[in-house]
């Protein structure tokens, strides 16, 4: 027998030890008082005591212990029990009687008395609630059996009755002269017992369901007292009968049966609600079905022998008997005509449910199977050639192990059991999926409800592979990139998380690289989306291919990937991090190889961060160390691996202090606007004044722009701050023009700012009209460093400004990535050098070559230049022979405030060095001329 077989054979056992207790105790108690019956209880007093209060104590214990049932809780069929009661309680006033005289007095009972009334009146209380307990008939026919059956059961115990006892005791009677009432109370005795047998043995077979094993007991309870009453009635045993006698033991344990009926069997019920065994509820019910059915016939059996002992005894059949005899028949043969009717219908009826169930199971989709209590198939439906791919045939006699996976048995095993000692109401069904071999040899994934059947299990069961494959398409889905096929963040972060916990737990050897491809955007602007996808997808597969099977490649998102690098146990940690650098390294190199995008190669270059494990790190901590490290690679110059160091977080809470300390910094006041002049290398002369923002901290501490604009939130904060830029220096122009200091003032506005859609429309001019800054006294100066703005909206909102009169200049130019091409489309009117060209210009011949370029390429569009950065004369003197036309540094002066500004202005002039009297400017005029036409493709002027 397999193991699945072995344990479906299994039954669950339990206790009774309480119940047993009580049964034992019941049984030593009637088995007592029957040894004390049988001895004659030692002297003729206590005997009668006995026979008599005796028996009316116990009586009375039924009908206290049916009543207090009755009244507890919610219980079905209150009224029987009830009526059980006031039936033992007549009973007890009985033998209560009937001691008084026997006992109290001393004296044989009178007849009748009220003993009598007492005895009548036990056996209808206890009939009407036998036929309460009774199965009600559904359909008339039924109503008509039921009558018909009790009259055969009674009719029949009459006959035998009359036969044997009623007819002599009813000629004795009528021979002694006796009343009418001595005679009536005489046969009254033995018709109420034959009614109340016949109630019993016609429940016997009609009973409910409910409490069946109280049912039981009290009826067995009350045919043993029908019994001694049977035998009480015959006039020999009567004639020699006294209390105390064996046959009061049957009336005692008949009383205490019942008393004992609707408390300790209901505890009987209870266990055996979870410890019945199927088989045996299945075998009792057909022997129950063929008793009922044979009970006709043994009435017409019984009521015959009562004819037949007439017969034997040469005794002329009496009337009753004849009467009696010929109405059971009549009540047979038309029981019997009802039974042949009811059978055809029930017959027609069950054809018609077979053929509705052979065509369900034969028409349904699902595979209904029966186990047997070892294992083995014993009916699989015809489904399963559609669903498994093997007959049915095949199937029946097989063990159910034997086509189940191996790697699944052991989890439906466990289910099974568990489902199996449950008690029957609390896990009626359950649900197990697993896979089951097919006709092709390949394992299909199949769900199965499982009910019992007769020990065994009836499976239900239906194909559900193509869900399951749709649930792991679609976990697949939910982990993955859909672009790379790589996994995403979520499914990266738990692999993380396993890799810190488990067995390898603590390894230090464990490294998060944070990757992200630089230039990926300018790939996306300048040859299409497609392209970039292409590119994603190939960096992808080289990521994968740099990567051992046991780490994992992710990407997180846009152009950013992830490597997790799982550790191998290395103790030496420096080791370990130069084999990870190493990886990173070729890992870098490889990513930064050209990519075959359609016809042509596009190059990118990867930045990428590098952290390693640390004691009781979680994997969100780790994975924010990897993105500081790939931050810091970037700001180091791009195209570079950097390890995480501590240093790091460090920085981004300070940065993250300055943030907020920055935000109250400009709502405090605490910024201060400088001017740096602009010099007019030919002359001297100060031509502009250049704005620039200073932060002198509560703490006494002064801030440059390069100091406060470097956390990464620059961006909310620069607008807000050029905002402030621009209002302040407009405003101080405005009052020096008044005072008579008329000089332009240029302010720096990123470009971003000047499109962004949440200003108000036109602030720009609204400050120019608020203050009423003459034309061509304020100068912005862009920055052409964002790749993310557009040049159709920047030259329209451009050239909008210069129809008022605003200057535009083309800030850090040299350092830009479009820098031609914004020469090219917007209107500019001033070419401002970076500083990282002017440093450099004298030491550098190559980058003097440079600068001289770029400065010509400017003389021959008609535009100024400003050198900015300019600090030593020998700067001065090679940008001015150069062709530059203005310079701003310390070389001249530093920032200023206003009143050193207006002393200066006032001054007028800058000694420049180098400048003889014989020495010829480049170009006269110490101002920034306005251009009034806009360069969307400025002329090549002749030479």
């Amino acid at each position: 027998m397999s193991a699945l077989g072995a344990m479906l054979s299994r039954q669950p056992a339990t206790g009774r030890t309480a119940g047993l207790r009580a049964q034992l105790a019941l049984a030593a108690l009637c088995a007592g008082y029957g040894v004390g019956a049988a001895v004659g209880w030692g002297s003729p007093r206590l005997a009668l005591f006995m026979g008599d209060f005796g028996l009316s104590v116990a009586a009375l214990i039924a009908a206290v212990s049916c009543f207090l049932y009755a009244r507890a809780g919610d219980i079905r069929f209150r009224s029987a029990w009830l009526l059980f009661s006031l039936s033992s309680a007549m009973a007890a006033g009985g033998n209560a009687v009937w001691g008084w005289y026997e006992v109290v007095q001393g004296r044989p009972v009178p007849s009748p008395s009220l003993a009598d009334l007492f005895f009548l009146c036990f056996a209808p209380p206890a009939i009407v609630g036998l036929l309460v307990l009774a199965k009600r008939p559904v359909t008339r026919a039924g109503w008509v059996c039921l009558v018909l059956d009790a009259w055969l059961i009674g009719g029949s115990l009459l006959t035998l009755s009359w036969s044997l006892a009623l007819a002599h005791t009813a000629h004795v009677v009528n021979e002694a002269g006796e009343s009418v009432a001595r005679a009536a109370l005489s046969l009254a005795y033995p018709l109420l017992d034959i009614v109340l047998v016949s109630m019993v043995l016609a429940l016997h077979f009609r009973r409910v369901n409910v409490n069946r094993s109280a049912v039981n007991t009290a009826i067995a309870g009350l045919a043993l007292t029908v019994v001694c009453d049977a035998l009480f009635t015959a006039p020999l045993l009567r004639s020699a009968y006294h209390s105390g006698q064996l046959l009061d033991a049957g009336w005692f344990a008949g009383s205490l049966l019942l008393a004992y009926a609707p408390w300790g069997a209901r505890r009987h019920e209870e266990d055996n609600a979870v410890d019945a065994v199927p088989e045996a509820r299945a075998v009792s019910r057909p022997i129950a079905g063929s008793l009922a059915a044979l009970t006709p016939y043994l009435a017409a059996a019984v009521c015959t022998l009562g004819i037949l002992y007439n017969v034997v005894e040469g005794r002329r059949v009496d009337r009753v008997v004849v009467l009696t005899g010929c109405t059971v028949v009549l009540a047979l043969v038309l029981r019997q005509a009802i039974m042949l009717l009811d059978n055809i219908a029930l017959t027609h009826e069950l054809a018609q449910k077979e053929n509705y169930f052979r065509s369900l199971v034969q028409g349904s989709s699902d595979v209904i199977m029966i186990a047997e209590p070892s294992g083995v198939l014993r009916y699989v439906s015809p489904a399963a050639a559609g669903v498994y791919r093997r007959d049915a045939e095949d199937l029946v006699g097989a063990e159910l192990a034997s086509i189940i996976h191996p790697d699944d048995l052991g989890g439906v095993v466990h289910e099974l059991r568990r489902f199996l000692a449950a008690p029957p109401r609390d896990a009626r069904t359950t649900r197990i999926e697993c896979r089951f071999r097919s006709g092709t040899g390949d394992w299909l994934h199949v769900e199965s409800t499982v009910n019992r059947h007769e020990g065994g299990l009836l499976l239900n069961s239906r194909d559900v592979t193509e869900r399951v494959r749709l649930q792991a398409q679609l976990q697949h889905n939910a982990e993955h990139d859909p672009l790379t096929d790589l996994p995403n963040r979520s499914l990266f972060t738990a692999r993380v998380g396993r890799a810190l916990g488990g067995r390898r737990a603590g390894d230090p050897g464990t490294a998060v690289l944070f990757i992200d491809l630089d230039g990926f955007k300018a790939v996306n602007d300048s040859i299409g989306h497609q392209a970039g996808d292409e590119l994603l997808v190939q960096a992808a597969r080289r990521l994968q291919e740099s990567v051992r099977t046991s780490d994992t490649a992710a990407r997180l998102g846009g152009d950013e990937f992830a490597a997790l690098i799982v550790g191998d146990g290395t103790r030496d940690q420096a080791a370990r991090e130069c084999q990870v650098h190493e990886i990173a390294e070729r890992l870098r190199l490889r990513l930064s190889q050209p990519y075959r995008i359609g016809t042509g190669d596009v190059r990118v270059a990867a930045s990428i961060g590098v952290a390693f494990a640390e004691p009781s790190i979680t994997p969100k901590d780790l994975m924010r160390n990897a993105d500081l490290a790939m931050y810091r690679a970037k700001a180091g110059g791009k195209d570079r691996v950097e390890l995480y160091a501590p240093q790091m977080q460090a920085d981004v809470v300070r940065r993250s202090e300055l943030v907020a300390r920055t935000r109250t910094a400009l709502r405090d006041g605490e910024f201060a606007l400088l001017h740096q002049p602009v010099v007019h290398l030919a002359t001297g002369t100060v031509a502009a004044v250049a704005a620039q923002a200073r932060w002198r901290s509560s703490q006494g501490i002064l801030f440059t722009p390069a100091e406060f604009l470097r956390a990464p939130e620059d961006g909310e904060r620069a607008a807000e701050l050029s905002t402030w830029l621009l209002e302040e220096a407009v405003e101080q122009a405005a009052d020096r023009a008044g005072a008579g200091h008329a000089v332009s003032v240029s302010v720096r506005v990123p470009a971003s700012r000047l499109l962004d859609r949440t200003l108000p429309p036109g602030s720009v001019e609204a400050l120019l009209t608020r203050y009423g800054l003459p034309s061509g006294a304020l100068m912005i100066e862009v920055a052409d460093s964002d790749p993310r703005i557009s040049f159709d909206e920047l030259e329209q909102r451009l050239v909008s400004l210069r129809r008022l009169g605003v200057r535009i200049a083309l800030d850090g130019f040299g350092s830009g990535y479009a820098a031609v091409n914004a020469l090219r489309r917007l209107p500019v009117d001033v070419l401002k050098l970076d500083r990282c060209l002017v440093e450099g210009v004298v030491e550098s011949a190559r980058l003097h070559k440079i600068t001289s370029g770029l400065l010509r390429i400017a003389g021959d569009l008609g535009m100024q230049s400003v050198a900015d950065g300019v600090d030593v004369p020998e700067q001065v003197r090679a940008l001015r022979a150069m062709g530059c036309t203005h310079g701003q540094g310390m070389a001249f002066a530093g920032p200023l405030d206003e009143y050193r500004l207006r002393r200066t202005l006032i001054r007028g002039k800058y000694p420049v060095p180098g400048l003889g009297p014989a020495a010829r400017p480049v170009l006269a005029g110490g101002s920034i001329p306005l251009q009034t036409r806009s360069h969307d493709e400025t002329p090549v002027p002749p030479t």
